[in-house]
């Protein structure tokens, strides 16, 4: 991946000048939390863990109109971005929020 500063064109009173955009190490970070809560039924999952101190995968289920296969894939994409955890508990898998990671995607989204 390029480290560089991307370059952008403005004109401005009919000159054009160039920007030089300074490095932002949060975008990524804002971009991956924000993809994993870039749909309703991932925003719907991150509500009910918030509602609870922990959750088991069979209860989102119940709570949600769509099929088991297709929670867990929303599940996978919030766990891949750190934003819920997980944690085997026998047969079960508890899901529960990260509260350092929502912490941080709130601190991201106020500074932009």
């Amino acid at each position: 991946m390029d480290k560089r500063p991307s370059k952008s064109k403005l004109k401005c009173c009919g000159d054009e000048v160039s920007l030089l955009l300074p490095q932002d190490a949060g975008a990524e970070q804002l971009a991956k939390l924000a993809w994993a809560v870039a749909h309703p039924a991932r925003v719907r999952i991150v509500q009910l863990l918030l509602s609870r101190t922990s959750c088991v995968c069979g209860e989102i289920v119940d709570q949600m109109p769509l099929a088991q296969s297709t929670v867990s894939q929303h599940l996978k994409i919030l766990k891949d971005s750190g934003l819920v955890q997980g944690e085997i508990d026998g047969p079960r898998i508890c899901y529960g929020i990260n509260q350092k990671m929502l912490k941080q995607l709130k601190k991201l989204v106020a500074d932009l």
